[in-house]
């Protein structure tokens, strides 16, 4: 009887070879490439970190910013300070102050604004005078008190308001009377101590005062007029040098 052949080859009963006659299966490296080069790339199945290259490293770093002069930031704060309105020096220099400019870059900015122009005290309270006076109707005491406020010095104050003489106060005056006595209501008296009032809160001395009221009275009806024949400005208008604050 013959024999039956040893069965080797795909059935079920084949044979397995031995492990050393395995040929080597090549790795599937990135992008399943095959090939010599792929058994030595890492297979891409997201349990291999990527490392980042230097490249993308750098770039994801913001830019340094260069430290910047602080003459130049008091230059900034000045100029936004000026395109709101005209600043004197000594508003220019608060600003900077509080903004913690320090006193030696504070002053090397200004004097450069001061020969150049840009600041300018001297034309600030001149400008100061004329559209306050115009616009507020303030009389120079009130416009003195404003500049010096503002860190005018008084003799540059002085000079500006200079320009402002007592008839062109004593305009202004009148015509504040006669704009507020188109709408007072009351007593020829009462309304005379309001619009007193009213100018002695815009600067103008008392007697200024009570006689633009007393003239404005006397032209706006025959009541009025017989109750202004009785004022003397003179005895209402109160002693300087008895009272040293209302000089």
């Amino acid at each position: 009887m013959v024999g039956r052949r040893a069965r080797s080859g795909r059935g079920w009963d084949a044979i397995p070879p031995r492990t050393g006659d395995l040929p080597a299966r090549p790795r599937r490296g990135r992008r399943g490439r095959s090939g010599p080069d792929a058994a030595t790339d890492p297979v891409d199945d997201g349990t291999w970190p990527a490392e980042p290259s230097d490249e993308s490293s750098s770039s994801d770093e913001p830019p340094r910013a260069e430290p910047r002069n602080e003459a130049e930031v008091a230059r900034e704060i000045c100029l936004r300070q000026l395109a709101v309105r005209p600043r004197t020096r000594a508003e220019l220099a608060g600003a900077l102050a509080r903004r913690g400019i320090s006193p030696e870059a504070a002053a090397e900015v200004l004097d450069r604004y001061d020969e150049v122009g840009i600041i300018d005290d001297a034309a600030f309270a001149r400008a100061w005078v004329s559209s306050r006076h115009a616009g507020r109707g303030l009389a120079r005491r009130a416009l003195a008190n404003e500049l010096r406020q503002r860190g005018v010095d008084s003799e540059v104050a002085g000079a500006a308001l200079g320009e402002l003489d007592e008839a062109t106060e004593a305009q202004t005056a009148r015509a504040l009377v006669d704009r507020k006595l188109r709408s007072a209501r009351g007593e020829p008296d009462a309304v005379f101590r309001r619009l007193v009032g009213m100018l002695a809160r815009k600067g103008y001395p008392p007697g200024l005062a009570i006689r633009a009221v007393k003239d404005a009275l006397a032209a706006q009806s025959a009541e009025a007029a017989e109750f202004a024949d009785q004022i003397d400005p003179d005895a209402l208008t109160p002693d300087p040098d008895a009272d040293p604050s209302l000089g």
